[in-house]
């Protein structure tokens, strides 16, 4: 959004591609291997989506739930505030985001004792009916970068300029409810907005919408992939950017181009391998990276924010938050998730809260966890492709739509 500031919410992948797909530009899921057609229509505007479904969502039990026993809830009280900050203005969850509000800072048994108080229980499910789904990460990269250009911060990370014209397709095709195009005005017609190659080539027609300037062509690259990061300034300040705005073009994985060409194997196009490639082949890098018409525009996000923001609107919180598919499990709701450590059969099971989406994110039960900033929690998110089991906490008089 994201992405919307999320994690690669340019992703596209179809959902029978997931479990086998290996190339990934970011660490969370798969990006999509055969060729999108080519279209400036923003996915993206679809999220929240206007007529859900939720039927994929069957009523069970507390004691059904995997896990809700053992974990301290109360971590998650934070990220659930957070949620609150912007469902308490919708009918559906004034009472128990009044009732959150009102409460100081609950130990484990009375944040166990609220949600059990306000909430029923629904598991989710998938179309053929299964309750199981692929569960990955993402994570908030961390860059260096400077407020002034220099040879040694000689990247930008640019504003949304005044010129990038967002068209609501609605307003002329009401089939088209949620989806827009960009573009540019060149004399009486809108015209596809610059690609990368352009501004590349030519960042003139950009100047004076540099956001902050960075030290890595490589990081500013990754940065676009993921929507949102922290940039440690050389001055010392930490500024968290979000995504803006995109310029309309076709997002292609560069990790699917580098197997095409024969340059790294699939098992090899990992985000990690993505990179070690680019900084032993940097003659080669800008071509690579052109053939990603695909260009984000960033925001700084306010200073007292905890965490990048996410598609609900609010700031996310690093182990506590998790990309759902608003088509069926309402955005904001407070998850339970049962699955494993990346890479591991160690037991995870923690109530999250769904306050984030993304385009790879399609499916009842298929979940994306934010795993925090930096190297670390790049790893995390990078390593994680599990199965697991979702259950969606929704407040006792929640009316579903018909």
């Amino acid at each position: 959004m994201a992405l919307l500031a999320t994690s690669c919410a340019k992703r596209n992948v179809k959902p029978e591609l997931e479990k086998n797909a290996q190339t990934c530009d970011c660490p969370t899921a798969p990006v999509q291997l055969p060729d999108t057609p080519k279209t400036n229509i923003d996915t993206k505007a679809t999220i929240p989506i206007s007529t859900p479904d939720y039927a994929l969502l069957k009523p069970t039990n507390w004691n059904n739930i995997d896990g809700f026993t053992e974990d301290d809830v109360s971590a998650a009280w934070p990220a659930w505030l957070e949620s609150c900050n912007t469902l308490i203005h919708k009918a559906q969850w004034q009472t128990v985001c009044s009732a959150a509000k009102a409460l100081k800072k609950p130990n484990k048994q009375a944040t166990k004792a609220y949600f059990i108080q306000y909430f029923n229980v629904y598991s989710a499910n998938n179309q053929d009916g299964t309750d199981t789904g692929l569960i990955t990460g993402y994570y908030e990269p961390m860059l260096k970068g400077s407020r002034t250009k220099s040879s040694q911060y000689p990247y930008p990370l640019y504003k949304q300029p005044a010129d990038l014209i967002n068209v609501e397709l609605a307003d002329v095709y009401p089939e088209l409810k949620n989806k827009r195009v960009r573009g540019k005005l060149v004399g009486n017609k809108l015209l596809p907005y610059l690609t990368r190659a352009d501004i590349e080539a030519n960042p003139a027609p950009l100047a004076g919408t540099e956001l902050l300037w960075i030290d890595d062509i490589i990081d500013v690259f990754f940065l676009q992939v993921q929507g949102s990061g922290l940039v440690k300034l050389d001055n010392g300040e930490d500024v968290h950017v979000g995504y803006a705005d995109q310029n309309g073009q076709t997002y292609n994985s560069v990790g699917r181009i580098l197997v095409d060409r024969g340059e790294l194997t699939l098992d090899q196009a990992s985000m990690q391998g993505i990179k070690n490639w680019a900084r032993n082949n940097l003659a080669k890098l800008r071509d690579l990276l052109n053939s990603n018409p695909s260009y984000v525009f960033f925001k700084e996000l306010p200073a007292d924010f905890s965490g990048p923001l996410g598609a609900l609107g609010v700031p996310i919180t690093a182990e506590r938050s998790v990309a759902i598919d608003p088509k069926f499990v309402p955005l904001g709701a407070p998850v339970f998730l049962s699955t494993t450590q990346p890479n591991d059969n160690k037991p995870l099971k923690r109530l999250m809260m769904a306050q984030d989406t993304g385009g790879a994110i399609k499916g009842g039960v298929r979940a994306d966890l934010f795993w925090g900033a930096g190297d670390n929690a790049g790893k995390l998110a990078g390593a994680m492709k599990q199965t697991g089991k979702i259950w969606v906490l929704l407040p006792k008089d929640f009316q579903f739509p018909k």
